[in-house]
């Protein structure tokens, strides 16, 4: 996915290497059927499926006037109303991006946080995705939480959210921590390692190097991460990546040796 990056503090490495690290960061990155019961003792009537399809046609045509409409309103309560009550997942996902775009930090916040509990993944990876836009109105507490979540695409968008975030918590980042290099899905774990990048946190760079023994676009990933860390591991770590099987990682590797002062 593709996510804007965030610069780094010149206390994660060099400023060079903090910005190779940024844009490694940025690189990264949305019912049942009712049976009709007829009388006592009849058989229940088969729906036909033209008039289910027409039907289901109907009601997506609906959600979609309805999510474009919202996109384009200013009128707070009525985006707040339909990210907790728009039966449709897809118009409670655009009402909470337009509400925090449109509305600030400390209103649009309690709403975030219903979404973030969404029964919909859809709308739980919204949040996630927005969530960078409000600061430090949202805990590390509730982005953990989704980055635990069973949908990937989730816990993908709360791993970025997290390398974004101004203030991480010691628990945030060792939940990043585990999430590169044990989270089962590739693409999580991809994007943990990425913003471990983003933060710097040098107590994080054991699980950065575990990441370099990863998979291909893992392991690039990883590469351009130790460019938030300093020290001999990193280097070493750095010279090997030169003999990677990976084009992709030996690059990225003599692209940070080139800037390196």
């Amino acid at each position: 996915m593709i996510h804007p990056g965030r610069p780094f503090s010149s206390q994660t490495g060099s400023a060079r290497r903090a910005r190779t690290c940024s844009e490694s960061h940025s690189s990264v990155r949305f019912g049942s059927a009712r049976r009709i019961a007829g009388d006592r003792g009849a058989a229940a009537p088969v729906p036909s499926p033209f008039v289910d399809a027409r039907s289901a046609d109907s009601r997506r045509a609906t959600a979609n006037d309805r999510a474009a409409d919202l996109a384009a309103s200013a009128d707070e309560g009525r985006l707040r109303a339909a990210v907790s009550d728009d039966p449709d997942p897809r118009v409670r996902a655009v009402a909470l991006a337009t509400l925090v775009r449109r509305v600030p930090r400390r209103r649009s916040t309690p709403a975030w946080r219903g979404a973030a509990g969404d029964p919909d993944a859809a709308v739980r990876r919204r949040a996630a995705e927005v969530a960078p836009a409000l600061g430090r109105s949202v805990s590390c507490g509730a982005l953990i939480t989704l980055l635990a979540d069973d949908d990937a695409w989730v816990a993908e968008a709360a791993a970025y959210a997290l390398g974004e975030h101004p203030a991480p918590t010691r628990r945030a980042l060792d939940a990043l921590a585990r999430t590169a290099t044990a989270h089962a899905d590739p693409l999580v774990r991809e994007a943990a390692v990425a913003a471990l990048g983003a933060q710097g946190d040098p107590e994080t760079l054991p699980a950065v190097l575990a990441a370099c023994e990863d998979r291909p676009a893992i392991r690039r990933r990883a590469v351009l991460a130790l460019a938030a860390f300093e020290g001999p591991d990193v280097e070493e770590r750095l010279e090997a990546a030169l003999r990677d099987a990976d084009w992709q990682v030996r690059q990225a590797a003599e692209d940070l040796l080139r800037v390196t002062p």
